[in-house]
């Protein structure tokens, strides 16, 4: 029997999840010189990119232009893509296993945190994480039902998500009709009746997570005024003190930023989009309908822990605002894949450094990795997932050149691809995908759009006569 890792004998990798830290390890796993390697990525969607194409907000387009790097990663010869085909429903982990000496799970963090307040559940409190999908044209949320007849919203969190919800809630028609918003959605939002909408964050102006790109665009929306309250722009005296030394720029500019919208004089704008600081949501209240109505919100003070850290606690000071609409963005969160290890309090996979974790022995699972937000929670952007991604290669070129690997019944190229075939008559190729790009490309073109998506997996596959 060849060495695995020969020309020979290539060796033989599943990468589950086709976002960007799905290409970001297929690109270190097909750059490096050490072995032959052969990757195959698996992607329950049709579309490859993740949250790229289904998270990433319309009116960011040059965030998505990255993608434009994973299309020169795929073509490499030595890669596949099999979209349309979902790990427990056509193929099975022990089916990777027949086929693969490697596993890697990449498949991010598809669903949300809970704030774990009263009225959590009456309608009208929803997670951030699918309004996203929905705006952004995922097949999954074609038919989500969002109620946009309420003038006033609340937005729990302030990160760059809660951010890119509020600026969609209040850009006007024209604003989104020359993005790749969802056509459903821009019909929706058009008909929109939401006329105030308000961000809440726990903590400070210093510690808010969204970016200073974010921040300077609630500024320039066409026809809604950002609102910063003057006390909650004021910097506590342990925050002053964290940014005195001047080492911090990105910070002192976002706070620059969200204390300019404080000296703003008004304007005539329709729309009013005013952010929260040092204020935690402790109740939802609905009405007899059971809808929510309004938010009940704790002021916070900030102190510092014994590491340093400034967290925040509640104090007796409460407030009513109103609310029609909540979106809880608190953070993502993953979900469990049958069969491999999960650790349910942070909703990662269990692992060390990539290498997938075994509970009971508390050792490695042969064969078994994690990159991503899966495994290490939803932080950072894009391009922090590259680093992570070269952490657990590492670990799997190392592995694989000590024989630690899989020893898959049938190492094929050819058998695993007629097995795919055959489960799943019906996967996407990445040409395939390519005939589906250029077809959104063009019926974009045709509008002024940057693209007009497919939204329906069946769309999808008829539009390429599968």
């Amino acid at each position: 029997m060849s060495q695995v890792g020969t020309e020979a004998s290539p060796l033989r990798v599943a990468v589950v999840g086709a976002g960007p830290t799905g290409f970001y390890t297929t690109d270190y796993l097909l750059k490096q010189d050490r072995l032959i390697v052969e990757v195959d990525m698996f992607e329950r969607l049709p579309t490859p990119f993740g949250l790229v194409r289904y998270g990433v907000a319309p009116d960011h387009q040059k965030i998505k232009s990255v993608t434009k790097v994973y299309d020169r990663i795929a073509q490499n010869p030595r890669f596949r893509f099999f979209g349309n085909v979902e790990l427990g429903k056509q193929i099975s982990l022990a089916d990777l296993r027949n086929h693969y000496h490697q596993i890697i799970f990449t498949t991010g963090a598809q669903s949300d945190r809970r704030l774990g307040i009263p009225g959590e559940d009456l309608e009208g409190s929803v997670p951030a994480t699918e309004f996203v999908a929905w705006y952004n044209g995922h097949p999954d949320y074609r038919d989500y039902q969002v109620d946009l007849s309420c003038e006033h919203v609340v937005v729990i969190g302030v990160g760059n998500v809660a951010m890119d919800v509020a600026r969609i809630l209040c850009r006007t028609p024209e604003e989104l009709a020359v993005t790749d918003i969802a056509d459903y959605a821009l019909e929706a939002l058009t008909a929109s009746k939401v006329k105030h909408v308000t961000i809440v964050g726990r903590r400070g102006p210093a510690q808010a997570a969204f970016t200073t790109p974010e921040i300077k665009e609630l500024g320039e929306l066409a026809d809604t005024e950002a609102i910063v309250l003057a006390d909650e722009a004021e910097l506590d005296p342990l925050s002053q003190s964290a940014l005195a030394s001047g080492s911090d720029r990105s910070t002192a500019k976002k706070v620059e930023i969200i204390q300019s919208y404080v000296e703003r004089k008004p304007t005539e704008k329709s729309r009013t989009l005013t952010l929260r600081f040092l204020v935690s949501p402790i109740e939802l209240i609905g009405d007899e309908t059971g809808r929510v109505a309004a938010v009940r919100l704790a002021k916070n003070e900030l102190y510092a822990t014994d590491a340093g850290s400034l967290r925040s606690r509640q104090t007796d000071e409460v407030e009513t605002v109103p609310a029609g609409l909540v979106f809880r963005s608190i953070g993502y969160r993953g979900i469990p894949l049958e069969g491999v290890p999960f650790y349910e309090n942070w909703g990662v996979i269990l692992n060390k450094e990539g290498r997938v974790i075994d509970p009971n022995s508390q050792t490695a699972v042969i064969g078994e990795y994690t990159a991503g937000w899966i495994k290490r929670g939803p932080s950072g952007i894009i391009g922090t997932n590259k680093p992570d991604a070269l952490e657990t290669v590492t670990h799997m070129l190392a592995d694989a050149e000590a024989g630690a690997t899989l020893n898959p019944s049938d190492a094929c190229a050819d058998t695993a691809a007629a097995f795919v075939a055959q489960r799943q008559p019906r996967f996407i190729s990445y040409d395939d995908w390519l005939k589906l790009d250029e077809m959104e490309l063009s019926r974009g073109e045709a509008q002024g759009r940057p693209r007009v998506k497919f939204t329906s997996v069946e769309e999808m596959l008829a539009a390429i006569g599968k």
